[in-house]
C-alpha cells in the first residue's frame, strides 16, 4: 500500500459521515503511541470510554484492526490514521506487541500452503456440512409452504394487519435455515406491505414466486439438471469458481459491454456489468462484490467498448452469470443494434418462461426518445410504444443527448421498470 494520499485514503470510507468524520481524527493531538514500520500504522486514540481505541492498519491489503464498537468498515479511527499518516504525521517505531501479535497472526494465515481451485481440506467435513445444511433447508421449505398453504386457506382478507410482522419472521426464519436466497424473496413480499394502492396484487405476486420456489425444491430431483441448478442457486446455495472455470459452459466473442449498475450499502458494493456478444448476440452478466469501503475490482472495459475473451457460464436454466477471461484489449465498438419495446418485452418474458424467477434483463432498445409519463419518464419508439423509467430516474441526462431526436439506450429491466445504463447518439457512448 505504501504512503496513499488523502483522495485515496477518503476513497476508502464506508459513506460520507465516516470519511468527514475520519478528517476530524487526522490530527495529532488526537493521537498517542502513533507509530509506522513497513507493515503496518497504528496508534491509540481516545474515545468517550476509559479506555483508548487500539487501531492498527495493515498496509498491504488494507486491512483493518480497531477495538471501538463501530461496524463499518473502516472505522473513523482506521480513516483517521490513514490520513494522519497520509500526512507524514506518524513517525517510524518499532512495533508494539499488540500490533506485531496482529502483524504475525496474518502473515502466518497468508504462508499456509495454498490449495488447489476446489479443492476441499476435509473432504468428509464438507460433505457433513452440506448434508447438516441440505436438511436445515428442506425443513425451513417445510415450514414456510405450510405457512403459504395456511395462507391460501383462510384468505388474505385482513392480510395487511400482520403481513410484515409475519414476513419479517418468515425471513429470518429462512435465514437460520440456511436458505438465504429465500429470505431475500420473502424480505421483498414484506417490502410491498402497505405500498400504494396495489400493494395486495404486489404481494400476491411476491408470494406466488415464494411458493414456486417452495414446490421446485420438493420435485428437486425430478426437474432436468439445468433447472436443478436454477432452483439450487435461488434458494441460496453457491456455485465453486473453480466449477465454472472447469465444467462452465465457454463462448469465445467480442462481449460489448452494455453498461454497469452499482449498487452501494452499508455492508456490501454490488457491482452488475452486462455483456453482449457481438457475434454469437449472447448474454452475459459480470457480478462484482466488494466489502463496504474497499474498491471494486476495474472494469474489463468501459460501456459501448468490446472487450474480447471468453465467458464460462455458471450452469442454470437461464445462462447468463459468467466469468470472463479476457484475452486482448478493449476495443472501440459502433453503436448496437437494439429493439422497439413490444420486442425488448417479448425478450424479457422468453426469459421468464425459462427462469420464472429471473429479477433483471438487460434491454437494447432502438430509436427512442425520451417523454414524460404521468409523474414518471418513458423511453418511447416509433411505434408510440414506450417502457416507463424506474421511478424517481432523472431523465434529464437522456434528453440532453437526445435533444428530440432518436437514440439508442440500453437498460437494465425489472417489474419496477428501466434502468438506463448507456445511450448512444450515433456511435458515441454516452454512460448514465
Amino acid at each position: 500500500m505504501g504512503l496513499w494520499d488523502v483522495e485515496q485514503v477518503l476513497g476508502l470510507a464506508p459513506d460520507a459521515a465516516s470519511a468527514k468524520a475520519g478528517q476530524g481524527l487526522a490530527r495529532v493531538e488526537k493521537w498517542t503511541e502513533a507509530g509506522a514500520s513497513d507493515r503496518a500504522v497504528w496508534g491509540l486514540c481516545q474515545g468517550s470510554g476509559k479506555q483508548p481505541y487500539q487501531t492498527a492498519v495493515d498496509l498491504s491489503g488494507p486491512a483493518y484492526k480497531c477495538s471501538c464498537p463501530s461496524r463499518k468498515f473502516p472505522c473513523k479511527h482506521a480513516l483517521g490514521l490513514l490520513l494522519l499518516n497520509a500526512a507524514g504525521e506518524v513517525r517510524p517505531a518499532d512495533e508494539v506487541d499488540w500490533v506485531k501479535t496482529w502483524m504475525d497472526q496474518r502473515a502466518a494465515r497468508a504462508d499456509q500452503p495454498e490449495r488447489k481451485p476446489g479443492e476441499v481440506a476435509d473432504p468428509i467435513a464438507a460433505q457433513q456440512r452440506a448434508s447438516r445444511r441440505a436438511d436445515r433447508v428442506s425443513s425451513g421449505m417445510a415450514e414456510l409452504k405450510g405457512w403459504l398453504d395456511d395462507q391460501v386457506r383462510v384468505g388474505l382478507g385482513g392480510f395487511d394487519q400482520r403481513a410484515y410482522t409475519e414476513l419479517s419472521r418468515l425471513a429470518a426464519r429462512m435465514v437460520d435455515a440456511q436458505a438465504p436466497g429465500v429470505a431475500g424473496a420473502v424480505r421483498r413480499a414484506a417490502g410491498v406491505v402497505g405500498r400504494g394502492h396495489g400493494w395486495p396484487g404486489e404481494l400476491l405476486e411476491e408470494l406466488s414466486l415464494v411458493h414456486l420456489i417452495v414446490s421446485a425444491h420438493d420435485r428437486l430431483a425430478d426437474l432436468p439438471p439445468s433447472l436443478a441448478d436454477t432452483v439450487l442457486s435461488r434458494i441460496g446455495w453457491s456455485t465453486e469458481t473453480a466449477r465454472v472455470l472447469a465444467e462452465g459452459e465457454k463462448v469465445r466473442d467480442d462481449w460489448l459491454v452494455l453498461g454497469r449498475v452499482i449498487e452501494p450499502d452499508d455492508r456490501l458494493t454490488v457491482r452488475r456489468v452486462w455483456l453482449r456478444g457481438a457475434t454469437t448476440g449472447r448474454l452475459g452478466l459480470i457480478l462484482t462484490f466488494a466489502a463496504a469501503g474497499r474498491p471494486l475490482d476495474p472494469l474489463p472495459a468501459r460501456p459501448g467498448e468490446y472487450v474480447p475473451g471468453t465467458l464460462s457460464f455458471y450452469p442454470g436454466a437461464l445462462p447468463m452469470r459468467a466469468l470472463l477471461t479476457q484475452t486482448d484489449p478493449r476495443q472501440p465498438a459502433p453503436r448496437p443494434a437494439g429493439l422497439t419495446a413490444r420486442q425488448a418485452l417479448a425478450s424479457y418474458v422468453e426469459s421468464l418462461a425459462a427462469d420464472p424467477w429471473n429479477e433483471r434483463w438487460p434491454l437494447v432498445l432502438q430509436d427512442v426518445r425520451p417523454a414524460a409519463h404521468g409523474e414518471g419518464w418513458a423511453l418511447v419508439d416509433a411505434d408510440g410504444d414506450g417502457l416507463e423509467l424506474l421511478p424517481g430516474w432523472d431523465a434529464w441526462k437522456l434528453l440532453a443527448v437526445s435533444a428530440g431526436d432518436p437514440i439508442t439506450v440500453a437498460g437494465e429491466w425489472n417489474r419496477a421498470g428501466l434502468r438506463p445504463m448507456t445511450c448512444w447518439r450515433d456511435d458515441r457512448p454516452v454512460i448514465l
